[in-house]
């Protein structure tokens, strides 16, 4: 059955570029900043004013210094020397107060600005469906929320500074540099191409070797990052060594571009310095031979030699601030595309809303789904199965049967092809999807553990709940006991991914997640099946009180639990091959009857076998 609100190709999920820092060949990028600038007009137009009056005095000190050259000696009088001097000081102190000034602002701009950037960036992604992921390393991800930003940063704030600071300085002494002496800036102006252009060469390739140094640091950051986040495997395998090597063989490698850099990064310093030097040295010679024939005064050529130094400074940092420029563009582009990125969950302009409360009830009709990674497969093909209000039903079937799918496509991480799904007689693809996840609770098999305190994880079922309702749903969850003799007790910090904790103890966390949700529909993957005896016999209970008042859907690894459902769906390659119970289905359906006897070894009796092998479908 169609459906109008479905996309019949849902845009695939942007693949993001390769994490390599390269320079973007537009600017354009850049002018995405400027939602993120806005904000903060006053705090610019300040920062701009300091930047003003910080320049205007430096550009005022070797006018002071040619005064007190030609001035205070030619008069010949300590106090006239005491005043220029003090000029001097005045126009430095100026200076450093209104640099230092500017410093902060705009420091505090590129700090504000790319904290606001990561946190939209953050925003974003979180909110994207599965259906990026699948296309996406979540590493590249990272990188662009640490990485990129970092680049945007030093754009938005200091280096969007030294660009103006550098730009006000290069022109301002030019004019001045006329001013003082045409012949010698005409001199000069001959020479910029030949210092510039060496240096800019070695520049581009000093800065190559930089996105190279980058890359092999992430390189070993995510070959370290990858064992660790399976170092008991690692050491189970005793591959220890094996891994050590291989990192070892990252680091020299990183090692090796970061010596080559270096040695770039010293001959480009060589260079700068000969080249400039060499071109200050000539033009003092010349004007000392002006001085000498009387057509310049000593003060003058200070003073030009002042400007020239502030121009060939503020040339050198232009330029290597053109190249920090186009890499931050690049890294705003890609930042942009995260910003950009548009999840294929279809949200209707005017969702419909679910009753409240719920009352469970949930419609497949006719729905077909094939995962975008894997379009040529029907994960669910012709799917239909209505389910009343407080039943429960489990999904049994082999690996790939499509279980899985039907409880991705119920909480709205991907859309169905064709077909109807219904809650409560709304279709969920009308409907908001945070509110269709809200009506819904989910205990996954697979745990997921947060860095953070016993009652902050059970606490995100609910997250306004009360440490009254926290505790009392660990108490239901048969939690409550190991929880209450951990170092703080509730309070006490799990570790990442729940590392303190056992898999029943995460489990059990879930479970308590679940029951402080109270939703109208629990989805369980198997829910019990990484506790011991007693303690899935006390949370048995505790669902099973938890279950009465609720829809309940069960994806069963294990039949014994499927035995104590009211129906028991077969699902084979997307589609139902059976409903009924347990004794009807082992009667009935050939596929339901193999897989009994594959986990219990015989074709009948199984409600006399519910502490069976535990063996998944």
């Amino acid at each position: 059955m169609s459906n109008p609100h479905i996309r019949d190709d849902p845009p695939a999920a942007p693949e993001l570029a390769s994490s390599e820092r390269a320079k973007s060949r537009s600017l354009r990028p850049l002018r995405e900043l400027m939602p993120f600038l806005a904000p903060y007009k006053g705090m610019m137009a300040f920062a701009l004013f300091a930047l003003l009056v910080a320049a205007a005095a430096m550009l005022a000190l070797p006018l002071a210094l040619k005064l007190v050259i030609d001035n205070g000696f030619s008069a010949g009088s300590a106090q006239t020397i005491n005043q220029y001097f003090l000029g001097l000081l005045v126009a430095a102190a100026i200076f450093g107060l209104f640099a230092a000034l500017r410093f902060y602002l705009v420091s505090w701009l590129g700090e504000r600005v790319v904290a606001d950037i990561r946190d939209a960036v953050y925003r974003r992604v979180i909110r994207l469906d599965p259906a990026f992921f699948e296309v996406t390393k979540t590493g590249e991800v990272l990188s662009r929320l640490t990485t990129d930003t970092t680049l945007i940063q030093s754009i938005a704030g200091s280096g969007l500074s030294i660009l103006l600071r550098s730009s006000l300085t290069f022109f301002g002494s030019l004019v001045l540099l006329f001013y003082t002496s045409s012949k010698l800036t005409l001199i000069i102006i001959v020479l910029i191409p030949a210092v510039l252009v060496p240096i800019l060469v070695f520049g581009r390739k000093v800065r190559k070797l930089s996105r190279a140094t980058q890359d092999r640091i992430a390189d070993t950051s995510g070959l370290a990052g990858e064992t660790l986040n399976a170092v008991q495997t690692v050491q189970a395998f005793t591959l220890e060594e094996l891994h050590s090597l291989r990192y070892e063989e990252a680091v020299e490698r990183s090692f090796d571009v970061a010596v080559e850099r270096t040695l770039m990064r010293a001959w480009l310093t060589a260079l700068a310095i000969l080249t400039v030097f060499g071109a200050i040295t000539l033009v003092l010679w010349l004007g000392a031979r002006d001085v000498l024939a009387g057509t310049m005064t000593g003060g003058q050529l200070a003073q030009f030699l002042g400007y020239a130094v502030f121009m060939a400074t503020a040339a050198a940092s232009l330029s290597e601030m053109w190249g920090e420029v186009q890499r931050a563009a690049g890294a705003m582009e890609r930042t942009v595309e995260l910003l950009r990125s548009e999840p294929s969950i279809h949200i209707a302009a005017n969702p419909v809303a679910l009753p409240v409360p719920g009352r469970g009830q949930i419609v497949f009709d006719h729905v077909t789904f094939r995962y975008p990674s894997r379009p040529e497969i029907k994960a669910l093909n012709d799917f239909t199965l209505s389910i009343k209000p407080g039943e429960t039903i489990a999904f049994v079937g082999p690996s790939g049967a499509g279980k899985s799918t039907t409880f991705q496509l119920l909480l709205r991480f991907y859309d169905q092809q064709s077909g109807r799904i219904l809650i409560d007689d709304v279709d969920i693809l009308t409907a908001n999807p945070e509110a269709v996840r809200a009506g819904i609770g989910l205990v996954p098999q697979e745990t997921v553990i947060f860095g953070a305190t016993a009652r902050e994880n059970i606490r995100y079922g609910r997250p306004g709940a009360s440490d009254e309702a926290i505790e009392a749903a660990a108490r239901a969850a048969a939690a409550d006991e190991f929880i209450s003799k951990l170092p703080q007790g509730y309070d006490t910090y799990l570790g990442e991914r729940g590392a303190r904790l056992s898999g029943g103890q995460k489990q059990r966390i879930a479970i308590a997640r679940a029951i402080l949700k109270d939703p109208p529909i629990l989805l369980l993957d198997e829910a019990t099946s990484s506790l011991d005896s007693e303690s899935e016999r006390l949370v048995q209970e505790a669902l099973e009180r938890l279950m009465r008042t609720r829809t309940t859907v069960i994806i069963a690894h294990r039949l014994a639990t499927a035995i104590k459902a009211d129906r028991i769906v077969v699902i084979d390659q997307g589609r139902i091959v059976g409903i009924g119970p347990h004794e009807e289905l082992m009667q009935t359906n050939a596929l339901y009857a193999r897989l009994a006897e594959l986990q219990f070894g015989e074709r009948a009796e199984l409600a006399g076998e519910v502490a069976g092998s535990g063996e998944p479908c």
